[in-house]
């Protein structure tokens, strides 16, 4: 990092902004650590503010990525993980290898403090060896889950799914997995609103469910009239009316359980899985553009009553909508 950027790294760390610090170890995976920087790093003059401010810092003033690919120079020094709000931890395909120690105890520090800790594809191994993780849910890439499972039997470790939140401590599974835990803890900090703004420069899905499968089959498509992008977009525009599984079939002219079995293959969920989550997502964009009323708000987004909308989102996001107001509408600063 240079001078003059570490200065403006400060500055805004001063003013509030949320810091992000990726730590990059020997052999760390360029693709996550692109993940990160695209998510976390970049300006995004649209929006009108910075969402981050981001850092990458080594143990090492020269840092090999795998397979030597390239070396990382001209980044910070591991010190700068103890300023991180959010520490995102190294993640490597040679998972028999023991991390630094020095890394190890930077996440510790980070953890003891109070500091929300990431960890992309293997980097669930990184906070597992720290001990962070004991008696925590994580997830790791498929490949790696009874290697996990058998080195470290005191995480609760949940192989099928593409992330999991739990509270300061999130892990995503392999490659692009990332960009969805990432644009999660975007929604999080900033709204759905914000995050869809971020998706769309990454032309990227603005929402897939952490619990969604890792492993989402795709057969070779014989038949173009196969893809649910049509049927898709026509409920995307009717969220308000009163949609069901068979009438989405209906639309797509197939059966119910075809209609099932192609949002297994192509999207890795249900129907009525994805059709809520259509439905949570309007919700919150409206309670951001500044919809008050709880009931207007259920109605428009086909969620149907008030407390429906509360149980929902307190399952989903973890807070209420009176919550989500507050922290997202458009009178919070």
């Amino acid at each position: 990092m240079t001078q003059e950027s570490s200065h403006a790294a400060d500055a805004a760390s001063a003013s509030g902004v949320h810091r992000v610090v990726v730590i990059v170890d020997e052999n760390s995976n360029p693709f996550e650590l692109g993940c990160a920087t695209e998510v976390f790093g970049l300006r995004r003059p649209e929006i009108g503010r910075d969402l981050y401010d981001f850092r990458l810092c080594s143990p090492e003033p020269r840092t090999l990525m795998r397979d030597g690919f390239f070396t990382l120079t001209g980044v910070a020094g591991l010190e700068a993980a103890d300023t991180a709000d959010t520490l995102i931890v190294p993640n490597r395909p040679d998972i028999e290898v023991p991390r630094r120690p020095a890394v190890l105890d930077a996440v510790r520090r980070a953890h003891a403090r109070g500091a929300r800790l990431v960890g992309f594809c293997s980097g669930a191994f990184t906070l597992a060896e720290a001990g962070v993780l004991d008696g925590r849910r994580a997830t790791a890439h498929w490949q790696w889950a009874d290697s996990f499972r058998a080195r470290f039997p005191a995480v609760r470790m949940e192989e099928d799914v593409l992330f999991v939140d739990d509270g300061d401590i999130l892990t995503a599974a392999g490659s692009a997995a990332a960009l969805d835990l990432g644009l999660h803890l975007v929604r999080r900090d900033h709204g759905a609103e914000i995050a869809n703004a971020v998706s769309r420069r990454l032309v990227f899905a603005a929402h897939r469910d952490g619990g969604q499968r890792q492993f989402v089959e795709r057969p070779m498509p014989d038949l173009r009239d196969e893809s649910l992008a049509p049927v898709l977009a026509w409920a995307q525009e009717r969220l308000d009316s009163p949609l069901t599984v068979s009438g989405l079939a209906e639309r797509a002219a197939v059966s119910p359980a075809t209609l099932h079995r192609r949002f297994r293959a192509q999207l890795g969920t249900t129907p009525l899985a994805w059709l809520t989550g259509e439905r949570l997502a309007l919700a919150c964009r409206l309670i951001e553009r500044g919809e008050s009323r709880f009931e207007v708000v259920a109605r428009r987004s086909g969620l149907g009553t008030a407390a429906n909308l509360r149980t929902l989102m307190r399952r989903e996001t973890g807070i209420t909508p009176s919550a989500y107001r507050r922290r997202f509408g458009s009178q919070a600063s």
